[in-house]
Order: structure tokens, then sequence, then C-alpha cells
């Protein structure tokens, strides 16, 4: 069981009760913003949490064991820099919330009651509803590793170990013109446009910066420019001249990991496994089943 600051326990059995509620949201860039309902700005453990926000909770669920609890936040859309664009534009996706109940009158005496990852966010004309998800909802993500021909590691991280930092893996290119799920660069890519796709495309400049989508595919479309179609939209604006990163993709496959990046002692697939064809087909004379390599 938790146990409360002095101070705190003071505040909760007073006649008059000075508790305030206070959110602080980390974003997956590592901006910091916080909130609090009491009708003035809270400072403690490093951060400033500001009033006015029109932020009010909810009745929160909660249950024994690890199933997982969720409640809800409501605020303006303009409160603290939450914006509808930002929102939309998949920013705030992800982000980690801490709940304080915290003694206003003393805001060093507070308590951090709960840590929530930010789930569906709903937005209507002038204000957004927020569902906090516990940490118990991790649980539910699928965990370890599934035996397969295909490589399950991404692309550049510590257990595939390319490094994707310098070209041709990675290029920087200017948008010549863009629309809901593509966009069209005149840049030299360095290598075929084909082997971009399923690669990564992040935004640098403009009110976009930041934010990314994968690539389902890249394409010469004449004229010297590439076509590139996103495999999901990047709702804030991007126009012509705002530079973006574009970094090549894998098809997971043994071959392309050897051939193209030369990193098949890294390979995190069992291209070995006989498919399902072999473990299923009826075994007739003729058939060799001799356990040797499905891939050379």
């Amino acid at each position: 069981m938790r146990t409360l600051p002095a101070d705190l326990a003071a505040a909760i059995e007073g006649p008059v009760t000075t508790l305030a509620h206070c959110w602080r949201l980390t974003r997956k860039d590592g901006l910091v913003l916080g909130f609090t309902d009491h009708d003035e700005a809270l400072s403690f453990d490093g951060t400033r949490f500001e009033a006015a926000t029109g932020l009010t909770a909810s009745e929160a669920e909660a249950a024994l064991g690890l199933g997982a609890t969720t409640a809800e936040v409501e605020g303006a859309l303009s409160a603290a820099s939450i914006e509808e664009a930002d929102i939309a534009a998949g920013r705030f996706d992800g982000a980690t919330i801490e709940t304080f109940v915290v003694d206003w009158q003393n805001p060093q005496a507070h308590v951090r009651i709960d840590v929530s990852d930010l789930g569906e966010v709903r937005r209507g004309e002038t204000a957004f509803t927020a569902e906090l998800r516990s940490v118990a909802a991790r649980l539910d993500s699928v965990h370890g590793r599934i035996y397969r021909r295909r490589c399950d590691a991404v692309l550049g991280d510590a257990r595939c170990r390319v490094d994707l930092s310098e070209p041709p893996f990675t290029v920087e290119c200017t948008a010549h013109s863009a629309g809901v799920g593509w966009i069209v660069t005149e840049t030299m890519l360095g290598a075929p446009p084909d082997r971009y796709e399923y690669g990564r495309l992040t935004i640098l400049d403009g009110d976009a910066a930041g934010l990314s989508a994968d690539v389902s595919s890249a394409v010469a479309s004449g004229s010297g420019r590439i076509r590139i179609k996103l495999a999901s939209s990047i709702v804030a604006a991007i126009v012509a001249g705002d530079r973006f990163r574009l970094v090549q993709g894998c098809d997971k496959r043994f071959a392309t990991c050897r051939e193209r990046f030369g990193n098949h002692l890294n390979f995190r697939g069992f291209p070995h496994i006989p498919g399902s064809d072999a473990s299923l087909q009826p075994a007739k004379k003729g058939n060799v089943h001799d356990g040797s390599p499905v891939v050379q």
C-alpha cells in the first residue's frame, strides 16, 4: 500500500481540502507538458503544471490484479500547446501520462498515483478527450519471437547492426510536390527507387517537421522525379522545398540481407525452416527428405 507524505496526508484530513490533480505528459520526441485542474499554475518535480487548461478528470475504472484499467481526461484544444493539428498529425501518439495528487498550498507535498499510456484521442470542435491506459495494457502486446523464415529485426537496430547513417542507405531529399499519402522529389537517391520500399521517411522542415511514415513504394515517374507513396498519411502540411530524410528498407529475406547489406551473419530469421508445403506433403517414393538446407 502506498504511504502518503505527512504534509499531504494532513491536507487530506484537514477541514477544507486543498488537493488538486496534475498531469505530466511526455511525448516520444521528448517534449514534456504539464497540466493541472487548479486555477493557478503549480511547479514541482522539475515541471511547471499550467492552469486554466480546462483539463478535468473523469471517473477511473480500477480493478485488482493485472487487468488493464482506463481513465479519461478532457481539455480545450487551445490549452498549453495542445492543438488539433498536432493531435491529428500523431505527435501525441504513444505519450506517457503521469497523474499526481498535490496540495496546491504546498506543491512539494505531492504523490504520483498513476502512470498511463495515451490511448485514443477524440477531437471535437473546441475540445478533446484523451483515454489513459494503464501500463498493464502493455501486457496485451506481443512479446518474444516467432520462428519464421524472414528476419524479425528492425533494419538498423541493435540486433540488425546495419549502419544506416551514411549514403547510400540514407539520403536527404527536397520535396518537389506533396499530397495526402505521397511526396515527389527530384533529388538523386543514389540507389534504385525500389530499394526504399519498406523504408522510412522523416520530415525535417516545415509544419510536419519530426513526423515520420513508412514507405510503401518508390517509383520513377519521369523527368527525373521519384514518387514516394507512404503507408500512412502525414496529416500536417508538406510544401515544396521541405526537406526530408529517406532511409532504405528491407523485405526481411535472407537473400536481401546477404546480397544488399552483407549482413547475413546478423540475420534474425530462420531461413532453413521448411515451409508448410514440405511438412504437409505426403511421403512417397522419389521425394528427398535428407535434412539439407532450404537456403544455400
